[in-house]
């Protein structure tokens, strides 16, 4: 079992900045990619961003130039940083592990942004 321990999430404002970080632990056989997903109220979860273990980068068209993602392999360890942060990046942010035959998800951290 693969235990996430997201933070980093808050309440900022418009323009500001802030930094998920995911600590993977427990009986891990190997991380393919970890990423971050968000959910709106009333809206469907949606990729924000992904990396793979070989450094491989992919992110939604709505943050691209904004939000940078990046994993420690040694630690097991994924991060976000956001950048210019808009009102309708207001979401839970819930990280992702991919191990191939087995999915991971956090509890998911509040990202609040006012205007």
């Amino acid at each position: 079992q693969v235990q996430l321990v997201e933070s980093g999430g808050g309440l900022v404002q418009a323009g500001g900045s802030l930094r998920l970080s995911c600590a993977a632990s427990g009986t891990i056989f190997s991380i393919n990619a970890m990423g971050w997903y968000r959910q709106a109220p009333g809206k469907q979860r949606e990729l924000v961003a992904v990396i793979t273990r070989g450094g491989r980068t992919n992110y939604a068209d709505s943050v691209k130039g904004r939000f940078t993602i990046s994993m420690d392999n040694a630690k097991n360890t994924v991060y976000m940083q956001m950048n210019s942060l808009k009102p309708e990046d207001t979401a839970v942010y819930f990280c992702n592990v991919n191990e191939g035959y087995r999915t991971s998800w956090g509890q998911g951290t509040q990202v609040t942004v006012s205007s």
